[in-house]
């Protein structure tokens, strides 16, 4: 998939409209997710803008703006916009790997055919960009993940998950900003927070924001 192909558009009742590119999560794509969030936050009867994984939400107000309007709008400027970033800070996250911080450590290695080590080398070797927020406030979901570290989810996921969990979920790393259920695979911990309410914004990382992890320590 190209980030020049026409998105598959979606009605999601009388209100919303889904704007939807399939898999593969490329860096151009979400850019031109972000450019299309930018262009109709101009338009009349647009209320609200959610941008996701190769999707863009659109809530609209159908006495301004019909579904069918703003259907042609999308498929006008799609072809137009540019494929630009949104202009992201560098930030670095300290993680300690392994051990009780990062129990699956030993099943992403096994996975992967690498060593516990390098797992944690070519992890923290990695220039990640957070594609958007979800799941949880605060949850980053990034790209950059190496191929060659790419791990399904745990097939059972765990009840309870520490905040600031570091982990590997599919094609992606992500960290848990708050204590929740989870099936990702687990390989470090960072005692950063990343999601204070009290706080403004309440969140440490937002969309366009390239990350690294910073290796504090090693447990196999």
């Amino acid at each position: 998939m190209t980030a020049s192909a026409l998105p598959r558009l979606h009605a999601l009742g009388d209100a919303a409209l889904l704007c939807e590119l399939p898999p593969p999560a490329t860096l151009a794509v979400q850019q031109k997710i972000w450019a299309l969030a930018a262009e109709a936050r101009q338009w009349q009867g647009v209320t609200e803008l959610l941008p996701g994984m190769n999707n863009l939400t659109l809530l609209f107000e159908p006495q301004l703006i019909d579904a069918e309007a703003l259907e042609a709008r999308i498929a006008a400027a799609w072809p137009n916009l540019a494929a630009t970033g949104i202009e992201g800070r560098r930030i670095e996250i300290p993680v300690a790997y392994g051990g009780t911080d990062g129990p699956d450590l030993p099943d992403v290695a096994a996975h992967t055919g690498l060593s516990p080590a390098e797992v944690v080398q070519r992890h923290s070797a990695g220039d990640y960009v957070v594609y958007f927020l979800g799941f949880l406030p605060g949850f980053a979901f990034m790209g950059g993940l190496e191929p060659a570290l790419a791990t399904p989810r745990r097939p059972e996921p765990r009840v309870a998950v520490p905040a600031g969990s570091v982990g590997i979920g599919g094609e992606q790393t992500g960290i848990y900003p708050l204590a929740s259920p989870g099936g990702w695979q687990l390989i470090g911990r960072t005692p950063l927070e990343l999601f204070d309410p009290k706080a403004a914004p309440p969140t440490l990382l937002r969309p366009g924001d390239r990350v690294r992890f910073v290796a504090e320590s090693v447990q196999a």
